[in-house]
Parts: structure tokens; sequence; C-alpha cells
């Protein structure tokens, strides 16, 4: 079992974004120091209760220079409206500067992000399709030529080589069964949304590890869920419930920038957002979050009994804690970092 932390980077309106950053760098650093195997987030733009994250690899390549140990994984690299040449020098670059500890994530984003993008959101699997097929011969060829709908490429090279060989690892995520089934397939490892219940997924999960027995390939799941560890409820109560109820009210925020019709959204496969799902987070309570498992809170020995009944059941082999979230103060999450590392992740050595 692996464990690491993901944060989207969530920034409330009164925060001034460089001191976020200054924050999660010394989060990154203290995550090497006390012994989580990699650090994630997201590629995100236009929404800064979201996420502020906008340039994953350069934040990498900073956080690189403070640690040892830990790795740095991108979940997920946007690739519709990106140039896949330009990128696959960029993450090589990263590779290198962060002595190979880098692991990259690829999807096609969230379905808010294109009233941005300046694409249709109706080309966006075309898109990636593209991109990624791209991205992967950028790396494994020596030069290539690419005659596609989006892309015209003749007999190019992308340099530098990244320093892991053929490339850093590849992850995906989302909600569609087509992206179960295309990681499955590859033997890519797949991140979980951290707001669905594990019910939700638990289907999506079968189609993963059915896939992924059929081609040869050992699952990868990665299960993310923001974490408040504490033995006093009341205490643990008064300390996470307001950020836990913000890291709904920021998620769900984003549904305000989806300029495209339900109909339009199921066309271009990105239906979970046109079915109400993002708005009706907003009616769970703190009780919800916590008796639905979408939020881990509780005691030490509680939190150890959940990620091991995921292990048994759903096969989860990472557990990637959210401790820095909903505005969330930096010293809280140093101490939410501290004692998951100090009591649960001894429990599975």
């Amino acid at each position: 079992m692996r464990f690491g932390i993901y944060a989207e980077m969530q920034c409330p309106p009164e925060k001034p974004h460089e001191q976020l950053y200054w924050e999660i760098l010394r989060q990154i650093e203290h995550a090497d120091e006390v012994g989580f195997d990699v650090y994630s987030t997201i590629d995100h733009h236009f929404s800064q209760e979201f996420g502020i994250s906008a340039n994953p690899l350069a934040l990498f390549c900073a956080a690189a220079q403070r640690t040892r140990r830990i790795r740095f994984r991108t979940a997920l690299h946007v690739l519709p409206p990106k140039n896949p040449m330009e990128l696959a020098g960029q993450i090589a670059v990263a590779d290198i500067i962060t002595g190979g500890r880098l692991e990259c994530g690829v999807g096609r984003g969230h379905a808010w992000l294109y009233h941005g993008f300046g694409i249709p959101i109706e080309e966006s699997q075309a898109r990636f399709d593209e991109a990624f097929d791209i991205l992967i011969r950028a790396w494994t060829e020596e030069r290539f030529s690419y005659d596609g709908q989006f892309w015209k490429i003749h007999n190019a090279r992308v340099v530098p080589r990244p320093l892991q060989k053929p490339h850093p690892p590849i992850l995906t995520g989302g909600t569609s069964d087509s992206t179960y089934e295309f990681a499955g397939k590859r033997g890519y490892g797949m991140l979980v949304p951290p707001l669905l219940p594990f019910a939700a997924m638990e289907r999506q999960f079968g189609i993963y590890r059915e896939t992924c027995a059929k081609y040869g390939h050992e699952p990868h799941i990665i299960y993310l869920r923001p974490i408040y560890l504490g033995d006093d409820a009341v205490q643990v109560r008064r300390e996470c419930e307001r950020y836990l109820l913000n890291f709904i009210a920021f998620t769900a925020k984003t549904a305000e920038l989806i300029c495209h019709s339900p109909e339009e959204l199921r066309k271009a496969g990105y239906g979970f957002y046109a079915s109400g799902a993002l708005e009706s987070l907003t009616k769970l309570s703190y009780d919800d979050l916590v008796e639905q498992n979408v939020a881990f809170v509780g005691s030490s020995a509680q939190v150890i009994d959940k990620v091991g009944w995921l292990a048994e059941k759903a096969g989860i082999t990472e557990f990637d804690i959210l401790a820095n979230y909903g505005g969330i103060t930096h010293w809280q999450s140093l101490k939410q970092q501290e004692l998951f590392a100090r009591h649960v992740i001894p429990a599975f050595a």
C-alpha cells in the first residue's frame, strides 16, 4: 500500500494566492519528511475557490529542490487544449529536474473548464485521443510525423527526453466507464474522484479490474479522501466542519461556470455534469459527509479500519489524503499530515 497527499489548491477569496503557494511548498516538504510516497495536485484554471494549480510542473520543480524522496503527480494534465509536443518536452524537463520522481496523470478535464479554453467541448474526446497519441510517440520515437484532425506534424523530434524510460508512469481518472476501460486496457493507474462515495464507484472498479485482467495488467487504484484525525469528536467537528463544508461549496460553485446544455454535456461524454450531482453536494451536512465516508473523520483506529476495508473490498493500492481543503489553516494541514503519517501509515507497513 502506498500513501500520498492530494491538493486541489482551493483558495478562499480572502487568501492571497502567493500565500497558498508558499504554504503548499512547506506542506510538500513536510510530507517528504514524515514519509508520504507521493504528492499530487491538479491541472486547473479559471476558478479560485476550486483550485489555483495552473502550473503543477513548476510547483513540482520547486518542491524537488526542498525534498529527497517524495514523488510528484499531476492529476491530471488536461490534454485537449494543450500542444502535446510542447507538453512532452515540458514534462521531460520536469522529470529531469525532479530526479525522475514525476508521475503523469492525463485526462479531458472538468466540463466547467471549457468555458475558458476556447475549444468546443464536443471536440474534447477527439482532441484528447490525438494529443495522447502524440505525447506517447514523442517520448518513444526518435522522430515521427502525424497527420490528424487537429495536429499536423512533420518529421519532428522532442528534446530533452525524460529521465525515466520510456517516460514517467501514466495515470488517469474520471467518472465515465470508458475512462476505466482505457486505463485497464493500457495498465495505467486509476485515480478515484475524492467526493463520490464507494457505492457510486463500485461498478467502475469492477470494469477496471476486469479490463486489467483481460489485458494482463495489475490494477492500481488510488483512492482520495479528505481526512481529519482526532480522538475528541466534539473538538474534531469544531476544527474541521467549516472547512469540509467549504470544500463541498467550492466544488459545487464550479457548476455555475458550465456553459453547455445537459444534452451537449451528454453528447460530449460529460453526462456526470448533466446529472445534477455537483449541485446536490451542497445538500450534504457535516454528519452526512462523515456517515457516508465522503470524508474520513475520527480516530486513527477508525481511519485505519476504513482504509483496510477499502484495500480488501475494492483492492485499492494507494490511499491519498486531502489535508488542505476548503481554506483550512496551514497549521491544521501540517497537523493532519503528521497525525496520519505517525498513526495510520505504520498500520500498513
